[in-house]
């Protein structure tokens, strides 16, 4: 029997999350988690609940934000201030596998919930905190942010367009970074506690991971001894590459090798080009960025973007239209590959929502559950995994425990 008949949701269908996150870094983390099969139980504080439910715009008074983020999870509403509302996510803790956290460094410690009160709990658990600088940087008490991310990791001084001031990538990728590492170094930890059957403690710094996505551009410095510079949608060492100008926009150009260099020659119906001795060479056109940019852009400009599809591909030249957002989720591949599907809200109905970007061929995920309407599995979760009763339940919530 294939795993599609047995309802499979995912590789890590037997995995239980308890998601103490909130706004952008440690939710991308729990949804990177839930699109791959976990059960993710998402503590909310009384209230408004996760700030981004309160980030406009809106509609029937429910965020765009927290509708990206929060998809595939369940809501639960526990006041972490109280005494009861701190014992109930340790009962919580005994039943999960993974805590996720990305309170500034100190918080958990203070409600209660430190790793080392956590790990008496339940030596089992994986706990995951996540913050703008780690557990032990000499920024850890300053608020972290996208843009202070960007700025610190040295990401933001490459982005811009030559000659301008350094702005900021149009993705929050300062944050966004948690959900790649912290996903990473769970799933890592999950892998070494079958051999020692037990958890471990994980700092994800949103600092560090920033640093990391650098790649070449951190090596260039300890080659050159310089700083590399922005250089907008152009590459620092391939010409050309980066965006070029169309009757009706702009169309993308990537030469990475020489190979390619011929074929945008023809291409362009400049095959004199392709071995002249000024431009036969990457570090050649390189040094004349200028002059080889010209050239390319005197020919994209006079043609649109669907006739320079055509030419391109027909001369197997790497090249790409420059989409919108719309047309990117509209797009035949994102179509092809579900990559926006349409599920029941409790309040909105029917919305679409981006779908999970890890496909595992041959078993066929079920569509991911609408993001939750604040609480909407309070009682769910306290009956199914704690065995609580009505009348348990209904105390709590007289005392404001939870909602």
């Amino acid at each position: 029997m294939s795993n599609s008949e047995t309802n499979w949701l995912g590789p890590l269908q037997d995995i239980r999350v308890l998601d103490l996150t909130r706004v952008l870094a440690g939710p991308s983390a729990a949804l990177a988690l839930a699109d791959l099969g976990a059960e993710v139980i998402k503590v909310e504080p009384p209230g408004s609940g996760d700030e981004t439910r309160t980030f406009p715009p809106f509609r029937d008074g429910e965020s765009h934000y927290y509708l990206a983020i929060n998809r595939g999870k369940k809501s639960i509403v526990v006041d972490l201030k109280s005494a009861d509302g701190v014992n109930l996510i340790k009962d919580l803790a005994r039943k999960c596998d993974v805590l996720i956290e990305n309170y500034r460094p100190g918080v958990m410690q203070r409600l209660g919930l430190g790793y080392d009160v956590m790990a008496e709990v339940n030596p089992r658990l994986i706990y995951c905190s996540i913050s703008g600088f780690g557990a032990d940087s000499p920024l850890k008490d300053l608020p972290s942010f996208d843009i202070v991310l960007q700025a610190l990791s040295g990401a933001m001084s490459v982005n811009g367009e030559a000659g301008g001031l350094p702005t900021k990538l149009g993705i929050p990728l300062g944050d966004l970074v948690g959900g790649i590492n912290g996903p990473m170094g769970i799933m890592a930890a999950l892998h070494e506690r079958h051999r020692t059957g037990r958890g471990r403690l994980i700092d994800v710094s949103l600092l560090d991971g920033m640093i990391g996505m650098l790649g070449y551009l951190a090596q260039l410095p300890f080659f050159t001894g310089e700083d590399p510079k922005p250089q907008g949608s152009q590459h620092h060492n391939l010409v050309p590459y980066g965006a070029f100008p169309a009757a009706d926009g702009a169309i993308i150009i990537a030469c990475l090798t020489n190979s390619f260099w011929k074929r945008i020659c023809d291409a362009l119906g400049m095959p004199q080009y392709a071995d002249d001795p000024q431009f036969n060479s990457l570090e050649k056109r390189r040094d004349c960025r200028e002059q080889v940019n010209q050239l390319v852009a005197d020919f994209t400009s006079q043609r649109t973007i669907q006739d320079m599809v055509t030419l391109f591909t027909a001369h197997q030249v790497p090249h790409a239209p420059i989409l919108g957002i719309q047309d990117a989720l509209s797009q035949p591949h994102a179509v092809a590959r579900e990559m926006v599907v349409e599920v029941e809200h409790k309040t909105l109905g029917k919305i679409p929502i981006v779908n999970r970007a890890i496909k595992f061929p041959g078993d066929k995920q079920p569509i991911p559950t609408a993001p939750p309407i604040l609480g909407q599995h309070t009682d769910q979760v306290l009956a199914d995994i704690l065995d609580m009763n009505d009348e348990q339940i209904a105390a709590l919530r007289t005392a404001n425990v939870v909602s």
